[in-house]
This record gives C-alpha cells, structure tokens and sequence, in this order.
C-alpha cells in the first residue's frame, strides 16, 4: 500500500513537472506570437532565428519528449483514478459539491489539446521549419499567420482550441501548486488565482493574435 502510495506521488509529481515545462513553453510561443502584432519583421527575425538551427530542433525534439510524457502520465492517473474509486463511479454519476467539471474531465480536454496541437504543427511547424529541415524553401511567418488567421473557419477553430486551453490549464496550474505542497487552507484560493491569472495571460496572448488578423486581414 505504501509503495502504491509512493508511486501516486510521484507520477503527480511528474505530471506537475511537465506541465509547469509546457506553461514556460506557451508563455515563451505566446509572447513570440504577439510580436507579429506591433513588429512583423520582429515576428520574421525571431521565426529566423529558431529555424532549423540546432538549438531550435534540439528544443522541438525536446518539446515532443515532453507533450507524450504528459500525454502518457496524464493517462497513467485517470487509470489510477478509476481504479482507485471502483464502483464508486457507477453508483453516483452528478458532480461532486465544489469539484470543478475540468477536473473530472482533464483527459478528455488533453485529448482536444493534442488534436489541436497536431493541426497547430501542421499549420506552422511543418510548413516552416520542418520544410527547411527537408531542404524546401520555408514557408514565411508572418503571410502564414495571416493565411490562416484571415479564414473564419480556422480562426473559430483556434478560438474554441484555445477556451479548451484555458480550461485545462486552469485546473492544471491548480493541481501543479497541490502537487508541490501548496494546499493548505491558506494557499487554496491564493493557487486558485494564480492558476486562472496565469491561463487568462497565456489563452490572451494567442486569442489577441488570432482575433488581430481575423479582424485586420479578413479573407485574404
């Protein structure tokens, strides 16, 4: 029983980790993304600059380690969850009093994000630095910000991703400050605010970017 206990620490603990790595990353690539605002040769000098240098795919190789560890973890505890509750789960089907839907569903929405993630890398990634990578010329960054966020469809698209976005990370800072310790009465809310400040910050960043070029360069 003990080591079981042990083992649930720990993978909370790993989940904790690896989310605190991709919230360094989406406020990185969210703060990347509002320069196209004000400065597109800003934009393009930075899109340069990462490329295919050696950096930037040892930090992309880096990044997928990352999201299929989160991915695996994540998956490992909704497993232990189940099991922990057993036939709990069949007897009693309405939320529980001050549970978060969010919490009861962070598999569902990681799964949204992944299926997001995956349109979002074909978008950017694929047609820019991995076709530098295969030796073909790069797509541009900031016509490609515009391309897609002028259509309607895609911008919709993002903007849903990105409220699925703010839900997940929402709990999940949340849930990261429980894993290293802070949730005693007197850190609860505190995490709380933290946790909501920090996904408004970063689901504000993108959503400023793709409402920007939908409104500015509508259907081009």
């Amino acid at each position: 029983m003990g080591n079981k206990k042990i083992s649930s620490i720990a993978t909370k603990f790993l989940m904790a980790l690896t989310g605190a790595g991709f919230v360094l990353f989406l406020l990185f690539h969210g703060a990347m993304n509002f320069v196209s605002i004000f400065s597109p040769d800003g934009y393009n000098a930075i899109c340069e600059f990462l490329g295919a240098n050696w950096y930037a795919v040892v930090g992309s190789i880096g990044l997928a380690i990352l999201m299929a560890g989160h991915v695996v973890i994540g998956i490992i505890l909704t497993i232990q969850n189940l099991r922990a509750r057993g036939k709990v789960r069949y007897a009693k089907t309405e939320r529980p009093m001050g549970v978060e839907w969010s919490s009861q569903n962070m598999l569902v929405l990681g799964l949204f994000i992944l299926f997001g993630i995956v349109m979002h890398l074909y978008d950017f990634w694929y047609k820019m630095q991995f076709a530098e990578l295969m030796g073909r010329e790069p797509a541009n960054g900031i016509e490609q910000i515009r391309f897609i966020f002028s259509n309607s469809r895609f911008s919709i698209m993002y903007l849903i991703w990105l409220a699925v976005i703010w839900l997940h990370l929402s709990h999940g800072v949340w849930s990261m400050f429980q894993s290293i310790g802070w949730n005693n009465e007197r850190w609860k809310r505190r995490s709380q605010v933290i946790a909501y400040v920090v996904a408004s910050f970063i689901v504000l960043l993108f959503a400023s970017v793709v409402i920007y070029y939908w409104l500015v360069f509508p259907n081009l």
